[in-house]
């Protein structure tokens, strides 16, 4: 195993730049086609090579995590350390979403005041909004949010990457394996550790295709940002970004709490943010979190045990994005927003960051800006409007949560201080 991984280590260390440069020449190349004639010709050939290379990617992220955790749990010294780091993360995550609501509170409201959306293009979006059919679909009851953490079928739930439950399940298993005789448990723990190992190696021959993948993806996204970030909406995606990159940004002050190097985090976070700004999916990032969370000295049960659990229930920026939203909208409709109505938003948006978790990906947006937007007396008319534009932040959103998720799992095991 640890061969495996210094040969793992090496390769994504030799990766990373060819990785870094397909990511810069895809978005310059997508920028500069913006537009022509034969952009649709070459994103026509882009998508699909993206996309294969990413499907290629995620088909291992199932199994992957499963394994993990079920090795991580059962190998950790006993059910009391697993639980111990598992309770630590978790109590991390509870104040770092405070802490990122808090954030967007005052960041966003601070910006507004000195940048305020012209005149012009706030009256534009209230009209557009106006003229919207009502598309904000029904929320969930607090009854079936919280029946969507138990698969009721853990294979479907694996088939439809419903990773919330799949993880609850894995989680469980995990632990009813350190029950079972100590031979029977052997046997399990070292199939899963086989499983794991055969998927790292499945994942490098992946990686090797990834400065053609990331290339082609990042040529989407360079060519749909070139064309999508203009007109009354682009003050809009200017805030909300700079939101989730400030975000990235005081994440590395999470990892220097560590006691991890700054330098030292950037190199190891670097892969996983390419392929998070490329993908705009923190699972398909997952692997190069691994490889980076394990190269600055991260234990095993933090590999194991936080890094799925950060990137299956925590998104740093979820609560500072959503509520940055219910802001910005506040802000466009005139709607004033007193010290209790934020506090407000910040205790809901918190919570709710939560609220996404085993839901239709369709929904997750009204789902978890729209109990913000009704605890601060904000109307929601203009969610269907912002939606058009939300792949942009998203991007930097995805970025966000992959620097937390590592920051948090070195913070939680001490990564910094293991080397």
């Amino acid at each position: 195993m640890a061969k495996l991984l210094d040969m793992a280590r090496a390769a994504g260390g030799q990766n990373t730049v060819r990785i870094l440069i397909g990511l810069a020449a895809g978005l310059a190349v997508g920028a500069a086609l913006g537009g022509q004639p034969v952009l649709g010709r070459v994103l026509a050939v882009a998508e699909p090579v993206g996309g294969l290379w990413l499907d290629a990617l995620r088909m291992t992220i199932v199994p992957l995590v499963f394994s993990l955790l079920v090795v991580g749990v059962s190998s950790a010294a006993g059910t009391a350390a697993a639980g111990g780091v598992a309770a630590r993360a978790l109590g991390l995550f509870a104040l770092l979403l405070t802490a990122s609501a808090v954030f967007a509170a005052a960041a966003v409201s601070g910006v507004l005041s000195i940048w305020p959306a012209p005149a012009a293009a706030a009256a534009g979006l209230r009209e557009a909004a106006g003229h919207t059919a009502q598309t904000v679909p029904d929320f969930p009851t607090m009854g079936a949010w919280l029946r969507a953490f138990i698969p009721t079928n853990p294979v479907q739930a694996a088939a439809e990457t419903s990773m919330a439950p799949l993880v609850v399940f894995a989680l469980l298993f995990g632990l009813a394996a350190t029950r079972i005789r100590p031979e029977l448990r052997a046997n399990l723990v070292g199939f899963f550790q086989a499983l794991m190992d055969a998927m790292l190696v499945l994942v490098q021959w992946v990686l090797l295709a990834a400065p053609v993948g990331v290339f082609a993806l990042a040529l989407v996204v360079g060519a749909k940002a070139g064309l999508g970030a203009a007109g009354a909406l682009g003050h809009y995606i200017l805030i909300l970004s700079g939101v989730c990159i400030s975000v990235a940004l005081l994440s590395y002050l999470i990892a220097l709490a560590a006691g991890t190097p700054l330098l030292a985090f950037a190199r190891a976070a670097a892969p996983a943010q390419a392929v998070a700004f490329s993908t705009q999916s923190s699972i398909a990032a997952l692997p190069a979190m691994i490889a980076g969370t394990r190269a600055l000295g991260a234990s095993e049960p933090v590999v194991g045990v936080v890094l799925p659990l950060a990137v299956s229930l925590f998104r740093i920026t979820s609560p500072a994005a959503n509520l940055g939203v219910a802001i910005y909208c506040a802000h466009v409709y005139g709607t004033p927003l007193g010290v209790a109505l934020l506090a407000a938003g910040v205790g809901v948006a918190a919570v709710i960051s939560l609220a996404s978790v085993g839901l239709p990906g369709q929904i997750t947006f009204f789902t978890t800006t729209g109990p913000i937007c009704l605890i601060m007396g904000v109307p929601l008319e203009l969610l269907p409007i912002l939606l058009a534009v939300e792949t942009i932040p998203d991007i930097f959103r995805t970025v966000g949560n992959v620097t937390a998720d590592m920051a948090v799992a070195s913070l939680a095991g001490g990564a910094g201080g293991e080397r």
